[in-house]
């Protein structure tokens, strides 16, 4: 059975250490365990390395970590909405392993699952490859791509028991699932602890993979890009009737 605790600064005030490998849950904006990584800023810890898909956006998400000076190194597919990590980057103030979105996802999966490493085509002739083993199969070359396994994981759910197992709402589950199994200790974050069990069959990350469990805090999502299309005018309606 996972601890529940009463708030995020707790949840992981004995477990953030300088130096420490978080994975941390969220697609863009969606899903990100807002509360934990506010957890992080607070706890002042330095020299992280992140594993995310991507880093947020400025002064939001993983983002804040950046703008605090706490990161030193990130592992991530995709960070082109963070103005502040660009520059970082360019400074040479932050290091920056880039691996394709998928790869990315697999490298998670099988950290969870105890795989060491694995072979993929994707990247193979491009700069992602490069330093890394290459071998042929069925005449098609491949390349090496190592499991993750992390210190910590900060994931956020919809729904979890104090079993800590956890379901995940619409586009949240985006990486939350394998970030959940891909560590040495997972926090969850989540919206309703429900008394009694979750229903198995809707059980998305069993609780055995969860030793921490925290319910966050109301507050508004924030949409990383609203795209919406243009409702009619009045006019434009009549004179279409």
């Amino acid at each position: 059975m996972p601890i529940e605790f009463a708030n995020a600064q707790e949840a992981i005030r004995d477990v953030i250490f300088d130096g420490a490998v978080i994975a941390v849950g969220g697609f863009g904006l969606g899903g990100n365990p807002f509360d934990l990584i506010e957890a992080v800023r607070d706890s002042g810890a330095k020299n992280l390395t992140i594993i995310s898909n991507n880093m947020g956006v400025d002064g939001q998400g993983l983002g804040i970590l950046l703008e605090n000076g706490q990161v030193s190194k990130v592992i991530s597919s995709y960070v082109g909405e963070n103005k502040h990590f660009a520059q970082l980057y360019l400074d040479g103030k932050l290091e920056v392993e880039f691996s394709p979105q998928g790869t990315l996802a697999e490298r998670l999966r099988a950290g969870g699952a105890g795989i060491a490493a694995f072979y993929t085509r994707t990247g193979v002739g491009t700069l992602v490859a490069e330093g890394k083993d290459h071998k042929v199969f069925n005449g098609e070359t491949y390349i090496e791509e190592r499991g993750i396994l992390a210190d910590l994981a900060l994931v956020h759910a919809y729904q979890g028991d104090r079993a800590g197992n956890l379901i995940y709402r619409h586009s949240a589950r985006n990486f939350n699932p394998i970030t959940a199994t891909a560590s040495k200790q997972t926090i969850a974050e989540v919206e309703q602890i429900v008394d009694g069990y979750l229903d198995p069959n809707q059980i998305i990350t069993p609780g055995i993979f969860v030793q921490r469990l925290v319910q966050s805090m109301p507050r508004q999502k924030p949409i990383e890009q609203r795209t919406t299309t243009p409702r009619p005018s009045a006019a434009d309606a009549k004179a279409g009737a």
